[in-house]
């Protein structure tokens, strides 16, 4: 594609009446230049088993080439007709709370074979019908596709041939899950339990990957069956979601982004957030990030919100700034769930761009700026690349791992509070960052490296990430990192294990802190600012300088953060979990020893800067303000112009952003 795309998800079967040529006139009219289709409405196009009827996708498709607006086509897989259900009620899935009920979406278990058998022939009649059609552009498998907690006798079995290809022997399954604990160990094949009911982290974690698995299987095997029938020049792509808290949140715990988007030409995602007085960019930033980082190139933003609810509808100016966010971080497409707000059913208040009354409305006015300066300005803002010198390491494994065995038993906190904490502190920091995962390859492009709770990880990654502070890199390694192997084996030896190597400091003993603060205000926070919470290591470095203590009577003796340099590198290791304000000048100081502080860290947020060079070679600067104030600030950057208003600036000039605006500046 020469352009960024500007779309909606249409729903032609939703319609209280018929406006198909009044909706394509609005979409022209607000720069619409792709709608995205069909992966929902599976029982119109087979109303009966084996009764096809696909007049809603044909009349759609041909009324949109008609207007030259693009297609993307869903295969229809994430929500069973009712009479599947019926005929086989065994398709829903199996889950550690019993049967499957039927009702929403996501509810089958994408292995059983009756399922399978129906989704692959709903997908070839799809494609025989579309696969000739100039309007489509590209395909979409399915939709924020999930393992759903599929746990039933069948998956129960495949996960014991799972095991049997990875371990051989039930003796060694048992030593490394550490299964003789209260008599779980396994002495045959066939005395396998089911995993719902296990106590054992290891046996559960494993269980969790092996599920991860299957929806890495499942969307290989769409993508297959697709490929048959695709025209050369048509993408495939997927709509991920993120860990929801009403919200995109933090990593996916039911599925790896990494392996699941392989098969794919572009991953999609789609990302919802806080607005109104809440709106900061970060969840915005986070998922593009990820949805970067899992391919190292541009990506689609599959849907995002118009409306929706009360407290999402957007305040003046914001649908704008939140568009081209995404764009900043490397987006090609925007596209809204949805077209037009739904009349019945479950997601009657996830409003589209247009409200109930199917009329303009201010949102959908502001949608036609948008339209307008994407058209436009699409040569200078589409294929933004960008070279950060940071990168977060995430681990589903991890993650997983701290499910089962959480900070306190009763903490509400979790792996991805512990990956925002850092990510957030880095964005308002105005530091561009990658997120790389266990399996990455390209640990040594980068300056600085942030390792957040990796609790689980095999010795073969943390002795990689030993030679890459011994090399020359910066890391940053928080509490519970190193703790266990791949199968939550606990190490032998004291914590942090392995990384003592390049962190200088180990530990036996860890504490709930309680009134705790760091003794001296090291970090100079404001005092109510200066606090640890929740997680307490008791640290004593061995070759690392200490850059923090406990203030207790009892604690403090030992390190809270320390710092140590190992080979051409430094390592800071971070033993507790303090506050915001504490973990953005740990950060800072990170930042600058690995040379990576420059002018946009002077610039702080509600101002926030993204870059990237584009397919002119020119380097590309947004400047967002992200709040109801007018912000000024001197220009740290040298002769640009900004592409929506074409003044120019020198360095040191005055830039003013009104509120909830954006300047996109495009350097000399």
């Amino acid at each position: 594609m020469n352009k960024l795309l500007y779309g909606v998800a249409y729903y032609d079967e939703y319609m209280p009446y018929e406006r198909l040529e009044t909706d394509i006139q609005m979409m022209k009219e607000a720069g619409i230049n792709v709608v995205r289709i069909a992966e929902s409405t599976w029982s119109t196009h087979e109303p009966q088993n084996g009764v096809f009827d696909f007049t809603s996708v044909n009349r759609v498709l041909d009324a949109m080439h008609n207007a030259g607006i693009h297609v993307i086509v869903g295969t229809p897989t994430y929500a069973v007709p009712t009479w599947m259900v019926k005929e086989h009620p065994d398709v829903l899935a199996v889950t550690k709370n019993g049967p499957g009920k039927y009702g929403a979406r996501q509810i089958m278990d994408i292995t059983n074979p009756t399922y399978l058998f129906y989704a692959e022939r709903i997908i070839r009649k799809l494609m025989e019908n579309v696969k000739d059609h100039p309007a489509i552009i590209g395909y979409q498998i399915d939709n924020e596709t999930k393992h759903y907690d599929t746990s039933g006798p069948n998956v129960q079995q495949r996960f014991i041939k799972y095991l049997k290809d990875k371990f051989e022997t039930t003796d060694a399954l048992n030593k490394e899950f550490g299964l003789a604990y209260w008599s779980n160990d396994v002495h045959a094949w066939e005395d396998m339990p089911s995993t719902v009911g296990t106590i054992n982290g290891s046996f559960g974690a494993e269980f969790s990957k092996f599920q991860r698995k299957l929806v890495d299987e499942f969307l290989a095997w769409q993508v297959d069956i697709v490929k048959e029938y695709r025209k050369e020049g048509q993408f495939i792509t997927q709509n991920f979601d993120f860990e929801w808290r009403g919200y995109s949140f933090g990593v996916q715990p039911n599925v790896n982004h990494f392996t699941a988007s392989q098969p794919f030409d572009i991953t999609g995602v789609d990302i919802y957030h806080p607005t109104q007085e809440d709106l900061t960019g970060i969840e915005i930033s986070f998922g593009g990030d990820v949805a970067r980082s899992t391919k190292q190139q541009n990506y689609y933003v599959l849907e995002t919100e118009a409306q929706a609810f009360s407290h999402w509808t957007p305040f003046p100016g914001q649908l704008r700034l939140q568009a081209f966010s995404h764009v900043a971080s490397g987006a090609n497409m925007v596209a809204y769930w949805h077209w037009h707000s739904i009349h019945n059913s479950f997601e009657t208040y996830w409003k589209g761009l247009l409200s109930h009354d199917l009329q303009p409305n201010p949102v959908y006015n502001e949608a036609k700026t948008i339209g307008a300066d994407f058209s436009r300005l699409s040569p200078k803002i589409m294929n933004l690349k960008k070279k950060n010198k940071t990168a977060i390491l995430v681990s589903n494994e991890s993650l997983t791992g701290l499910n089962w065995f959480k900070f306190k038993y009763d903490s509400e906190l979790n792996y991805n509070d512990i990956v925002r904490l850092i990510y957030d502190e880095l964005y308002k920091l105005n530091v561009e960052v990658d997120i790389l995962h266990p399996g990455s390859e390209n640990f040594n492009d980068y300056s600085l490296i942030i390792v957040p709770c990796l609790y689980v990880a095999p010795d073969e990654l943390l002795d990689r990430l030993n030679q890459y502070v011994e090399n020359g890199g910066h890391a940053i390694f928080t509490f519970k990192s190193g703790f266990t192997n791949d199968h939550i084996k606990v190490r032998t030896s004291s914590q942090p294990g392995i990384i003592e190597k390049a962190c200088g400091v180990n530990y036996q003993m860890f504490v709930e802190p309680k009134n705790m603060k760091l003794a001296g205000n090291p970090y100079q926070v404001e005092e109510d600012k200066n606090r640890v919470h929740t997680w307490m290591e008791l640290l004593t470095p061995t070759t690392a300088e200490t850059l923090a203590t406990y203030d207790h009577p009892a604690w403090g003796e030992y390190a809270a953060v320390t710092g140590n340099e190992y080979g051409k590198g430094y390592a800071t290791y971070i033993g507790c979990i303090v506050s915001s304000e504490i973990m953005s000048e740990i950060l800072t100081q990170a930042l600058k020893r690995a040379s990576i502080w420059g002018v946009e860290q002077d610039v702080k947020f509600p101002l926030v800067i993204k870059s990237g060079i584009n397919d002119e070679g020119k380097t590309i600067k947004y400047v967002f303000n992200y709040s109801f104030e007018q912000q000024e600030i001197e220009s740290p950057f040298s002769e640009s112009t900004d592409l929506l208003s074409d003044s120019t600036y020198q360095t040191g000039e005055t830039l003013t952003i009104k509120p909830w605006d954006v300047k996109i500046l495009e350097m000399k």
